[in-house]
């Protein structure tokens, strides 16, 4: 096997617990809104939110406003400015690296590896998240599925990234947190693939091209994997 000279991540679930941020933030700003008069409980608001966070995607810009609709409530920009001024103080707070992030990325820059970003979702909220977290002067390469009209897992947003990045499927490694997304598209182009166990889709494979080469718990065993790997 050819020596391994660039190291791609995910973002989410994999830089810092995007998990953690989402549920926090979402739980706060259903406090606050609840306090500017949204007539749910806790538990009531929390379970709507997250269907229409499932029915309208993530990157959906009227959460709120779609909540206030289901609840019955007439358009109210009171509640859904506190929504939203809870939301993104929350946010902003738990958007820090994992600990070992950046200390990683610095040992692996040192070690003379090429480092890349493969990610899926809007390229200025991915953007905004590199450069919140500090590190986006550590990457060679960012790719990200708006900008490039690819999204993981095809195989295709993967070979893009290797020719961005300028190295063969053999001699890159793929570390992400999801099985269905990360490990099977690096797989397909024959990257080495490592799962991280963060976040909440830390599923285990459910077909054989999920299965990673290698599973860890935290991001700086990359280096020991890299060690061992020549």
């Amino acid at each position: 096997m050819p020596k391994i000279k660039a190291v791609f991540f995910d973002v989410d679930d994999t830089l810092y617990d995007s998990t953690l941020q989402a549920e926090t933030a979402r739980k706060n700003a259903i406090k606050a809104m609840i306090g500017a008069g949204l007539s749910l409980g806790e538990q009531e608001a929390m379970k709507s939110l997250k269907h229409i966070v499932k029915k309208f995607g993530s990157n959906y810009p009227r959460h709120f406003h779609e909540l206030l609709k289901e609840s019955g409530h007439d358009n109210n920009p009171h509640i859904i400015a506190a929504g939203l001024v809870a939301y993104h103080n929350t946010k902003l707070t738990y958007l820090v690296p994992f600990r070992d992030t950046v200390p990683t990325l610095l040992s692996l820059r040192d070690r003379n590896y090429k480092l890349g970003v493969i990610t899926n979702g809007l390229a200025v909220k991915q953007w905004e998240k590199l450069i919140r977290l500090g590190v986006q002067h550590v990457f060679d390469v960012v790719i990200i599925s708006k900008e490039t009209g690819l999204k993981k897992p095809d195989p295709e947003i993967f070979r893009l990234a290797l020719k961005e990045i300028g190295c063969n499927p053999g001699e890159a490694a793929m570390l992400g947190d999801r099985v269905d997304r990360d490990i099977a598209g690096a797989n397909e182009v024959g990257m080495l693939t490592v799962q991280l166990m963060k976040g909440r889709r830390r599923n285990p494979p459910k077909e054989p091209k999920e299965e990673p080469d290698y599973v860890v718990p935290d991001l700086r065993d990359i280096l020991d994997i890299l060690e061992k790997e020549g």
